[in-house]
């Protein structure tokens, strides 16, 4: 077992991993920038460092400190969580280089799908559905029309590095595409270092479902089934939930055929430990690939809850080189989970970040209420960073169960001093079509339209 692992991140993922490291009996080092010295992840680890200003460009993405970090408490192992670096391939490969152990997958699987382009090349290797689009970097505007007028309005311009729905824009003609394209490559330059975009065809309110992986070194690789990731707001999601209403109804054959596709991408790309392969649905069964996440996901929680699997915990195992001790026929998903991302944002001015300080902070409890949250009364929300200050997570022996006990822990949430998203998530799970399981990627936009409060 490692001695000590380092974290490469901040906020509720920080004490997330923290939480799984003790229970293992692994010591724990916590980063933090100026903006974070009090912050719950850094009270909370064994040890803490301050490795810079607030902005992440001056601490969490800077791989000299974090690595310097790493060296000076003599940690065997970094998690980089998710977002910031924890998807860089550089910074995976400047680890295994300093004999320090990075929990995620290699950098040479990385490498194989370290952008979205190449990733749709991987997937059509391996037989699955790809969205129509350009076969890689659409590298001016030229080549967006010509691509755009190929496969037909509306499309989409999307960042080949990344993810959280920047770098990403919709478009219905030449106007709007041109305008797209430079937007997309400016967002993304700033968001990622990387201003590179396709173009693919964009398909109008489908459903988002992504299947959960974990795989060994030796080459063991399962799915944990799906998670409905489609209740979401400019191609952020909002809320979470296994299993698919989608798959669970009509579509319900479509669940293998989707787990196969994930396990088949992840062989091509000789990938290990936990990853989430990502895929659009249309209400006629086509399932097309989209992307993989070579990381934890921020919605891990509803899989580890109707699975009874710590998935940190299996991250960890598998960078020891540990062997899966999981087969596909040890997988059992029993009940229905939801997850709502609680943000510092207010839903009714266009999910405008609310940073600030929490002046009460009661967060929700009893049976079958889980809460992953770095927050606490007096904390004082940085506005450099996400504006997701935490996870509340349901689980029912059904999904009305489920959603009928989220409901009451929304009811319970109090947070005060700041706007969150708690009232919204509140009307989304009053909705009759929600409640029916009848929904898709459009579905915020639609109950803003008819005024939800």
């Amino acid at each position: 077992m490692f001695e000590k692992i380092l974290i490469a991140n901040r906020g509720e993922i920080a004490v997330r991993i923290i939480r799984t490291c003790k229970e293992l009996g692994v010591r724990t080092v916590a980063v933090y920038s100026e903006a974070d010295a009090n912050s719950m992840h850094v009270q909370l680890a064994d040890e803490a460092i301050c490795i810079g200003r607030a902005p992440s460009s001056e601490s969490y993405l800077r791989i000299d400190r974090l690595v310097s970090a790493a060296e000076i408490a003599d940690v065997d192992a970094i998690h980089p969580g998710y977002g910031f670096l924890s998807e860089n391939a550089h910074f995976a490969d400047v680890c295994e280089s300093c004999n320090i152990r990075f929990i995620g997958p290699s950098s040479r699987a990385m490498s194989a799908l370290q952008d979205k382009a190449v990733s749709r090349a991987l997937a059509k290797k391996a037989g699955v559905p790809v969205p129509p689009g350009s076969e890689g970097v659409v590298e001016n505007e030229a080549e967006a029309l010509a691509t755009a007028k190929k496969i037909g309005y509306p499309v989409m311009i999307k960042a080949i590095a990344g993810g959280g729905g920047r770098g990403m824009r919709i478009a219905h003609n030449d106007i709007s595409l041109m305008k797209g394209y430079h937007t997309a490559r400016n967002e993304a330059e700033k968001a990622f270092g990387n201003s590179g975009v396709y173009v693919e065809k964009y398909f109008e309110n489908p459903h988002h479902i992504e299947f959960q992986i974990l795989a060994d070194a030796r080459g063991t690789i399962i799915h944990l089934g799906e998670r409905d990731c489609s209740i979401q707001r400019r191609h952020q999601k909002l809320i979470e939930e296994t299993p698919s209403p989608l798959l669970e109804g009509k579509l319900k054959d479509l669940r293998k055929k989707m787990g196969k596709a994930a396990i088949k991408i992840a062989e091509l790309a000789q990938y290990s430990n936990a990853g989430t392969v990502e895929f659009i649905v249309d209400d006629q069964g086509g399932f097309y690939f989209l992307e993989v996440n070579k990381r934890i996901q921020v919605e891990h929680p509803v899989t580890e809850e109707v699975t009874g699997i710590d998935l940190v915990r299996q991250q960890i195992m598998i960078a020891m080189g540990e062997p899966l001790k999981l087969s596909q026929g040890d997988i059992h998903a029993r009940g229905h989970a939801i997850e709502c991302r609680i943000n510092a944002e207010d839903p009714y001015d266009d999910f405008r970040p609310s940073p600030g300080r929490i002046d009460m902070y009661y967060a929700p409890g009893g049976h079958g209420v889980r809460v992953d949250s770095h927050a606490y009364a007096g904390y004082a929300i940085p506005s450099n960073y996400d504006s997701m200050i935490g996870k509340l997570v349901t689980y029912g022996k059904d999904r009305r169960e489920a959603i009928d006990r989220m409901s009451r822990a929304l009811s319970e949430y109090l947070i005060t001093g700041i706007k969150t998203t708690i009232p919204f998530e509140q009307a989304v799970l009053q909705d009759p079509d929600f409640r029916r399981g009848v929904y898709s990627t459009g579905f915020i936009e639609q109950l803003l339209r008819r005024g939800a409060q």
